[in-house]
């Protein structure tokens, strides 16, 4: 479903029993949200000639935010150059992508099991 707090509340409220599973798309954004601030951050964290040597990152918002195989050749050049420049904003553009391979597993126990070393690969 939705993540969206009122279908939430009424899930909870006319089907207490059933367990509520938040669909890819809307997971997958909010982790787009969150990469974009680490790029938002990233580019203020940073003055001088380091700030100048990564400047793209301004202007590459959506070569980082598209799905690399949806990237053309030149936008997959961009986005290599943009992680390279960057070591935070690499390991978040990683750590967005590799959760998309949640919604892969067939079985539950894998599908935890892959959620738990994900959520230990953000520390």
């Amino acid at each position: 479903m939705d993540m969206w707090k009122a279908f939430r509340k009424s899930a909870k409220n006319n089907v207490p029993q059933a367990s509520i599973l938040f669909d890819k798309f809307h997971v997958m954004r909010h982790l787009s949200e969150a990469l974009d601030q680490v790029r938002k951050s990233e580019y203020a964290r940073l003055k001088g000639q380091d700030r100048a040597y990564i400047k793209d990152i301004k202007g590459q918002k959506y070569t980082l935010l598209s799905h690399h195989e949806n990237l053309t050749l030149q936008g997959r050049q961009a986005l290599e150059k943009l992680l390279a420049a960057n070591k935070r904003l690499y390991i978040a553009y990683l750590l967005k992508e590799s959760f998309g391979q949640l919604w892969d597993y067939q079985k539950e126990g894998w599908a935890r099991r892959f959620f738990e070393n994900w959520k230990a690969a953000l520390k």
